[in-house]
């Protein structure tokens, strides 16, 4: 008899999923998020079979959900279930031979064929009887059991009666406790869920020391502060943002400071790059990534600032950027963390064509347990401020290793800190961020415009890579302004806004978007003047008076996210078809089991991507994909305008680029009037 271990089981489950392409690393998910859990389960021959979810929470609570084929003919079962509870959840599924919904199958062809007629019964019967004398299940439900079984033998009875009971209702009691003789669980599997704010969140991005800066009569300047800019948080908490990221802080280095758009001679005064980190405080001394420059106040400053931020509902984050000036107090204490060339300089920082004089890059081959104590270390000085996230600056030049460290080591502590990857580089880097421990990652979202680029994008990030990479999508970034942008006009703005707040549970922010600012430095995808090497004060109230100005609409859009459980999730964007190759159509639908007030949510996107026309077509809605029966006819409400139209399967749309070059719908049901 051979030895050698059987894995397959009698009803074999495979392709289970959430996975990761690599088993190294486990699936997460943020708390809050419905996941589907999906398995193959099949067996030989023609008998039906059966698929149950068994999740476990964290506390030790266990659930039980029937899951259902995706497909006829595919063996691919799902159940979607909400992760409520922060904590590591473990699950399998079972596959079983479903004996009941085999006999209502072959039951309802052979009699309706004539065919063994009172043998069917017999059997059917004898199932309801043997599930009848089951303790476990509600005595009601017994009796009715023993009473179709009784029916079933009663060949004197009508013959529609008679059939009547292979489809009764109270049958149904099978889908959550089947009858099965065989059955076969999967191994247990494991999913990290994290805190809400590691999936969802609003962010702005603004650079503090422009927020408050002025011009002095001789022509040089003063920084704004973390005082002067804590008035501009009433400005993002009006718009809905709930996140707050602030580039680097630190004191900056003088030696090769860059000037005015990446210039090589800076005028006295010009502040410099934020991210060549290192250089004098206010006494002398050379200061690194736990000192606070100076020009923008103290350390009790900037706790003074995210405790005002909190109270608004905001949580500050800080960029974690690991590189240094010729300044920083790294190059003297620790010249083993860089690479020093044959002619004994050390190596500036480089992303051919553009070159950072500024900086140099830190090399983790010579000491990397050195480094990783420095960092930690750091990374725990700013979390005693009050700092609980971290967006890191290029971290896909760093070793992957590194960071699988850092972070773990983070968390393992401190579960509700969060770290999101600012690396715009190749698929196979930024997905592996994502599984060693980054919880959002940047993403191609910038640079994907048409209907098409966004359809294959949108699906990419919440279906093939949602098990572990969660996207934020950045709309524009001190680096980045696409020709979109650039040559697009407010509608390019509104509708890059309209699609990233709604896509996705997490988006950003660059401050000078809802101004709509949009002149390129030549020959770069940078804005000119760029708030990187210089002061940017912006006059945010004028704007707005005049009209100016994106903040009413951001808000709008922030306000609509808050109100519709359906955008707080991350895979359940489903598209649908236009006549327009230009209008884009996605819905996000939330059923009601998962809402807080249990009715059904969904949110219809309809976006004409092309700035310069307006657009006239019909779109097509898959209407079960938005929970309601073919042919059914509805209420839309735009949630931007108020206007109400009815909606069925097909439907006009016009979208002015110039004045409302998008619809966000929300699918009125009964008591939502």
């Amino acid at each position: 008899m051979s030895s050698r271990t059987v894995r397959a089981g009698r009803i074999p489950v495979t392709r289970l999923s959430p996975a990761l392409p690599d088993p190294r690393w486990r699936p997460k998910a943020f708390e809050g998020e419905v996941v589907p859990f999906r398995a193959n389960v099949f067996r030989e021959g023609h008998d039906q079979v059966g698929a149950m979810l068994v999740i476990t929470s964290p506390s030790g609570v266990e659930r039980r959900e029937r899951m259902a084929l995706t497909a006829a003919g595919t063996d691919r079962w799902e159940a979607k279930a909400l992760l409520d509870e922060i904590g590591e959840w473990s699950w399998h599924v079972t596959g079983f031979d479903d004996e009941m919904a085999t006999w209502r199958h072959d039951a309802a062809l052979k009699v309706d064929a004539g065919v063994d007629v009172e043998v069917m019964y017999e059997v059917g019967a004898r199932l309801l009887d043997r599930a009848a004398a089951d303790s476990q299940r509600p005595a009601a439900v017994r009796t009715r059991l023993m009473a179709i079984a009784a029916g079933l033998r009663d060949s004197g009875a009508p013959v529609a009666a008679r059939r009547a009971l292979i489809d009764d209702p109270a049958l149904a009691e099978f889908d959550a406790r089947p009858l099965a003789l065989l059955s076969t669980d999967s191994e247990e599997h494991t999913i990290r869920v994290e805190r809400r704010r590691a999936g969802v969140g609003a962010w702005y991005e603004f650079f503090p020391r422009s927020e408050g800066a002025r011009r002095l009569k001789n022509g040089s300047w003063k920084s704004g502060t973390f005082r002067s800019a804590m008035k501009r948080l009433d400005g993002v908490a009006a718009m809905g943002f709930d996140v707050l990221y602030l580039p680097p802080i630190h004191p900056i280095g003088v030696t090769n400071r860059k000037g005015p758009n990446n210039s090589l001679d800076p005028a006295p005064g010009d502040p410099g790059s934020p991210w060549a980190i290192g250089g004098p405080l206010a006494d002398g001394t050379a200061g690194g990534h736990d000192a606070i420059h100076p020009d923008l106040g103290t350390l009790a400053d900037f706790r003074a600032f995210v405790r005002r931020a909190g109270a608004l509902g905001i949580e500050v984050a800080l960029d974690l950027a690991l590189q240094a000036s010729p300044d920083h107090p790294w190059v003297r204490e620790h010249p083993e963390w860089f690479t020093t060339l044959p002619d004994g300089s050390i190596r500036y920082a480089e992303n051919p064509p553009k070159k950072y004089q500024d900086i140099y890059p830190i090399n983790f081959d010579l000491d990397p347990e050195g480094l990783l104590v420095e960092v930690e270390r750091i990374v725990r000085h700013w979390m005693k401020q009050g700092v609980r996230i971290f967006r890191v600056d290029n971290p896909h030049t760093k070793p992957l290793v590194f960071w699988e460290r850092l972070i773990g080591d983070i968390n393992a502590t401190d579960p509700d800190v969060v770290f999101l990857a600012e690396a715009f580089t190749r698929p196979s880097m930024m997905q592996a961020l994502a599984m060693v421990g980054f919880q959002q990652s940047y993403s191609y979202f910038t640079w994907r415009n048409t209907k098409e680029e966004l359809e294959e994008f949108l699906t990419s990030v919440s279906q093939d890579t949602a098990d572990f990479m969660r996207p934020n999508l950045f709309v524009n970034t001190p680096d980045i302004l696409t020709e979109y942008l650039q040559f697009g006009g407010p509608a390019a703005f509104t509708v890059r806004a309209t699609i990233a707040a709604t896509a996705a549970p997490s988006w950003g922010v660059y401050s000078g978007f809802e101004l709509f600012e949009s002149v390129a430095r030549p020959g770069a995808e940078e804005a000119i003047d760029n708030e990187k090497y210089e002061y940017k004060p912006r006059d945010f109230a004028a704007a707005e008076t005049e009209g100016r100005s994106l903040a009413l609409y951001l808000g709008i859009l922030n306000a609509i996210r808050s109100a519709h459980p359906a955008l707080g999730q991350l895979r359940n964007i489903r598209f649908h078809a236009s006549d327009d190759d230009a209008v884009l159509v996605y819905s996000k639908h939330l059923e009601g089991r998962f809402t807080p007030d249990g009715r059904d949510d969904t949110v219809i996107v309809v976006a004409n991507v092309d700035p310069h026309s307006v657009r006239e077509t019909t779109v097509h809605l898959d209407l079960a994909a938005i929970g309601l029966a073919p042919g059914s006819r509805y209420t839309v409400e735009d949630l931007v305008t108020g206007h109400r139209w009815e909606w069925g399967e097909s439907n006009y749309v016009r979208l002015d680029a110039f004045t409302r070059p998008a619809h966000v719908l929300h699918v009125v049901r009964g008591t939502d009037d």
